[in-house]
């Protein structure tokens, strides 16, 4: 599957003393292009059902691992490739570039998940309308 791109640049705010992104933004920036790609097919990535509970996509894991530093005010872009759906979840891979350079990878696995209002989750399969959009990813 050709991967989902968004490009962004680097606030002031994201970085630490040294003038370095500090890594917990990395993993903002992870879910930020997740919810650009559910966007980008049509998707939501809380949506309110009828009866008051909200179909959500919790992290069930997510890394990062991290290959040349950012700073403030570089632009960068993010691709977001589905890895793998399941029955109930989706495996993103995240890779980051400044340029030509890989700066950052990772992924994450998010649950399908019905959020009641009671604050309970409990994992569901991923509804026909939204597999019907994700593309499905290359068989290797």
């Amino acid at each position: 599957m050709p991967h989902f791109s968004v490009t962004r640049r680097v606030e002031f705010s994201e970085t630490d003393m040294a003038g370095i992104v500090h890594f917990a933004n990395y993993y903002r920036w992870m879910e930020e292009a997740e919810h650009d790609f559910f966007r980008s097919i049509g998707l939501t990535i809380m949506r309110r059902l009828p009866d008051g509970s909200y179909l959500g996509w919790p992290r069930v894991s997510a890394q990062c691992s991290f290959e040349r530093p950012l700073f403030y005010a570089d632009t960068i872009e993010l691709r977001v490739t589905v890895e793998r759906i399941g029955f109930k979840s989706l495996t993103f891979a995240i890779e980051m570039y400044k340029g030509e350079h890989r700066v950052a990878h990772g992924r994450m696995k998010t649950a399908c998940c019905l959020c009641k209002a009671e604050g309970a989750l409990e994992s569901v399969e991923i509804p026909a309308d939204y597999l019907a959009v994700i593309p499905v990813p290359e068989t290797k």
